[in-house]
C-alpha cells in the first residue's frame, strides 16, 4: 500500500506570497483536516535559521487563525534550506530528504519557474510528485505552449497544477449552482435573454512594493489574462455533466476556445491608463511611474478594461466587458448581467427605465437581483426592488482550497494545460496592439474611477 504522507516543497518560500497567502492557507488547511499526513519543506535565497524559519510557519499560520495539535506537529517538523532550485543537484538532495512524495509549490517568478522546470525534465523524479506552478503560466503564448511540451515529457498532466486561487471553490461552486440548480436563471442564460455581462476588479490597492512581478505584467496580464477569463469561463460554459475535474475543466476549455476580442478589432475593443497621484481611502498615493522599481518607459498600464465575444450559438452578440485596476475609488470585485428589456410593455405602465441586472459580488460572496413591481400610489408607475441573498462562505481561505487540491490530487481548481494556452491565445491581439502602441495609454488620478475620457465599452 503506498503511503499517503505528502511533503509540501515550497521554492521561494522566503517570499512574501509564502507569508501572506500560502502559510496562512495551509494553517488553516491542516487545522480543518488533521488526517492530512504532511510535511513542510522552505526552500529559498535567503538564510533562516531553523527556529526563523519556524518563527515565520508559526506567525503566518496564526494570521491564518490556524490552531490545531496537527499544526503544532507540522510547524515543530518543518524544515527550511537555502538552495537554487535551478540546480539538479540541489534539488535532488532536496527530494532525496523528503520523507513523503513531494508536492513541489513554485511560488517563484515565471521567468525562474521556467528555468526550474528545465531543470526538473533532466531528472529522474520522485514516483507521483506533484508540480503546482504560480500564475502567470508563461509569458506569452509562444512560452506557455513550450512550456506545456515540456511538462509533457516528463510528469502526466493530472500530476500539474497550474494553480488559480481566484477559483476558490466557494466562487465557482456558488456560480455553478445558482446557474444550473436554478431553471428561472438557466433558460434566461443566453443571448436571448442577457444583452451585456461584466466581471470587475477593482482595487483601492496600489504597487504595494511588487514593481519586480508588476511592471513586467499590468492589469492584463495580472488579473484578466488569468483570473477573469477563467470567471468568463464559468460564466459561458455550457452545463457540464458532472462536477468531475475532468467534466468541468472541459466545460470551461470549450467555452474559452470560442472566446475572442470584440470584433477582432483590439484597438476599438480594449483600452489602458495608469495611476497618477492623487487620494485612496484618505491617504495620498504617489505616481505609479514614480514608485521604486518602475520603468517608465514599459508603459505599464494598472487600468486595463477589453470586450470578448464568445462566438457560439448560446451568446452570440452578448459583450463581455472585463475590466481590472489599481488605486481606483472603491474596492469592486463582480459580476453584472445586465438582462434585455422586456419587448413590450402594455400601454398605460410607466417602467423606471433601468434595465434588470443580476450582481454576482466575489467578496464579500453575495448576489443581487433586481426586480420591477408596482410602485406604491400610483400601480402603474414601476418600481425598481432589489433581493439579495449572501453565499455561504468555504471553510477555507482560496489557498487553503488550492493547497488542498494539491496535496489530496484533486485537480478541479486547476487550469488545465490547454486552458492556460487558450487564455494567451484571446489575449495575444490585445497585448500586440499595445506593443506597437495602436493603443495609447491614458492616465488616471488614483482615487478616481478611471480616464474621465472613457465611456461605456463596447464602441458599437
Amino acid at each position: 500500500m503506498p503511503s499517503r504522507r505528502r511533503t509540501l516543497v515550497i521554492l521561494g518560500a522566503s517570499g512574501d506570497l509564502t507569508a501572506r497567502l500560502l502559510l496562512p492557507g495551509l494553517g488553516q488547511l491542516i487545522s480543518r483536516r488533521p488526517d492530512l499526513d504532511l510535511e513542510l519543506v522552505g526552500i529559498g535565497s535567503i538564510p533562516m535559521t531553523p527556529a526563523q524559519w519556524r518563527k515565520r510557519v508559526t506567525e503566518s499560520f496564526k494570521a491564518g487563525d490556524a490552531d490545531a495539535a496537527a499544526v503544532k506537529s507540522v510547524i515543530a517538523a518543518s524544515t527550511y534550506r537555502v538552495a537554487d532550485a535551478t540546480s539538479a543537484d540541489d534539488l535532488a538532495k532536496i527530494f532525496a530528504d523528503c520523507t513523503g512524495t513531494p508536492a513541489l509549490y513554485f511560488a517563484l517568478p515565471p521567468a525562474v519557474t521556467e528555468m526550474v522546470v528545465e531543470t526538473l525534465a533532466t531528472m529522474t523524479l520522485p514516483t507521483g510528485i506533484v508540480l503546482a506552478l504560480e500564475k502567470p503560466f508563461g509569458t506569452d503564448l509562444r512560452s506557455a505552449q513550450a512550456l506545456n511540451r515540456l511538462l509533457a515529457t516528463f510528469v502526466p498532466e493530472r500530476q500539474v497544477h497550474r494553480v488559480d486561487h481566484f477559483l476558490g471553490k466557494s466562487t465557482v461552486l456558488n456560480i455553478l449552482g445558482l446557474r444550473f440548480a436554478n431553471r428561472l436563471f438557466e433558460e434566461s442564460w443566453n443571448a436571448s435573454n442577457i444583452a451585456r455581462i461584466e466581471i470587475n476588479y477593482d482595487e483601492q490597492l496600489g504597487l504595494e512594493a511588487r514593481a519586480g512581478y508588476y511592471d513586467h505584467a499590468g492589469a492584463l496580464v495580472d488579473m484578466i489574462q488569468s483570473h477573469l477569463l477563467q470567471v468568463l469561463a464559468v460564466i459561458a460554459m455550457e452545463p457540464p455533466s458532472t462536477l468531475d475535474s475532468d467534466d468541468l475543466r472541459g466545460a470551461m476549455a470549450q467555452a474559452l476556445r470560442a472566446t475572442r476580442i470584440w470584433k477582432n478589432d483590439a484597438k476599438t475593443a480594449s483600452r489602458r491608463a495608469r495611476y497618477t497621484e492623487g487620494t485612496v481611502g484618505g491617504v495620498t498615493l504617489g505616481s505609479y511611474v514614480k514608485q521604486p522599481g518602475v520603468d517608465p518607459a514599459r508603459s505599464t498600464e494598472t487600468l486595463a478594461e477589453m470586450v470578448f465575444a464568445v462566438d457560439n450559438w448560446r451568446w452570440a452578440g452578448v459583450p463581455f466587458v472585463l475590466r481590472s485596476g489599481k488605486a481606483l475609488s472603491d474596492d469592486r470585485k463582480d459580476i453584472v448581467i445586465t438582462f434585455r428589456e422586456v419587448p413590450h410593455l402594455p400601454t398605460g405602465m410607466i417602467g423606471h427605465g433601468e434595465p434588470t441586472q443580476l450582481r454576482i459580488s466575489l467578496d464579500p460572496h453575495r448576489m443581487e437581483l433586481d426586480l420591477n413591481i408596482n410602485g406604491e400610489g400610483d400601480p402603474f408607475t414601476l418600481d425598481s426592488v432589489t433581493l439579495g441573498a449572501t453565499f455561504a462562505d468555504s471553510d477555507l481561505p482560496a489557498y487553503g482550497e488550492v493547497l488542498e487540491g494539491i496535496l489530496t490530487g484533486d485537480a478541479t481548481l486547476s487550469v488545465r494545460g490547454d486552458v492556460a494556452e487558450e487564455c494567451w491565445r484571446i489575449v495575444t491581439p490585445v497585448l500586440s496592439a499595445w506593443a506597437k502602441k495602436t493603443v495609447s495609454i491614458e492616465n488616471y488620478a488614483a482615487g478616481s474611477s478611471g480616464p474621465k475620457s472613457w465611456k461605456q465599452l463596447p464602441r458599437d
